[in-house]
């Protein structure tokens, strides 16, 4: 069936509710406004405000909150807004959630699933449109997904609400129209490893959340130039699954990673540094990386479309490092 990347959510987040009746919805708008992007709407009048809370415009106190719950038993499902919000909460995720288990000896779980709304969002501005997942990713106690298809926004929550710990889910603004085909048994997935998205031998396209369908779009416009990309969904950026990575880059000997996020300090940055480490006398050519600009998002169309990686950018990155591997 053919759904947009919202409903997926919204179906994720029912179907939680129905399975499990510790499993409850907090955050801000989530109930009578429907959501801040609609991901929520009509699930206040089926399940009633005990299990979709609306809560005060107070990150640190509502995310607080769900750590208390997910300590005492319960299986909450937090939404921040957007990912600027989402520092205002640091204290709790950070200092709280992430180092429990670890300051306890292993005596206190904190099963609490965070939803983030992160990257560029229909000229939202600087305000409501980045990608900070490199922040959260570089923190031990926490499991960082990104989902990046359809069929992850439907599976990953489910399966993140069976943990013991806590898991951050980095969804994406501007993919919420965004239709796709999803097989009308879909469920949840794993949340361990990376996806093989498209099979290739030319090249490895690294990447994760709003890059996966730009990447395999220009997958398609590199096969009918000859060449054959491999197109390779992180899914989880902590931990990273390093075996899945290196593997591909072994087998096509050039990668290029594709992450909407700044370059400096990035995902990419550790995904080079680990292909480094164990891949380099496989490489045929430099590692490369498309980031966004380093610079606040803008407002105007064309200037947020300029600060992330588009399709044409990838193709253009893809071309190059071949050539560059061949001679």
């Amino acid at each position: 069936m053919t759904i947009t990347y919202r409903e997926a959510i919204k179906q994720a987040i029912r179907q939680s509710l129905l399975s499990d009746e510790k499993v409850f919805l907090m955050g801000e708008d989530v109930g009578r406004y429907g959501g801040a992007f609609a991901v929520s709407k009509g699930l206040l009048q089926e399940f009633g405000p005990e299990r979709i809370m609306d809560t005060p415009l107070s990150e640190a106190g509502f995310v607080g909150a769900g750590i208390g719950a997910a300590i005492a038993g319960m299986r909450p499902i937090v939404e921040i807004m957007t990912v600027n919000f989402s520092l205002l909460a640091l204290d709790q995720i950070v200092n709280n959630a992430a180092t429990l288990l670890h300051m306890s000896g292993g005596q206190v779980n904190v099963p609490v699933v965070i939803r983030i709304s992160s990257g560029i969002g229909k000229q939202l501005a600087a305000q409501h449109s980045h990608s900070w997942e490199p922040i959260f990713a570089s923190i031990p106690g926490l499991k960082i997904l990104s989902a990046g298809t359809h069929a992850d926004a439907r599976g990953m929550l489910p399966t993140a609400l069976k943990d013991p710990d806590p898991v951050i889910i980095f969804e994406y603004t501007n993919m919420l129209n965004l239709e796709g085909e999803l097989d009308a048994t879909a469920g949840a997935v794993d949340i361990t490893y990376a996806a093989v998205r498209r099979p290739g031998h030319d090249l490895s396209i690294i990447t994760y959340g709003a890059g996966v369908y730009k990447s395999l779009e220009a997958a398609k416009d590199l096969a009918a130039a000859g060449i054959d990309a491999e197109v390779i969904d992180l899914r989880v950026l902590r931990p990273l699954d390093e075996v899945a990575i290196i593997n591909s880059v072994r087998k096509t000997h050039r990668a290029l990673i594709v992450e909407d996020a700044w370059k400096s300090i990035s995902v990419s940055s550790e995904i080079c540094a680990r292909i480094m480490e164990s891949a380099f006398y496989d490489l045929d050519a430099p590692v490369q990386r498309l980031c966004g600009v380093e610079v606040p998002i803008p407002y105007s169309k064309h200037l947020e479309d300029a600060s992330v990686p588009q399709k044409q950018q990838i193709v253009e990155a893809a071309v190059r490092l071949c050539a560059h591997a061949k001679t």
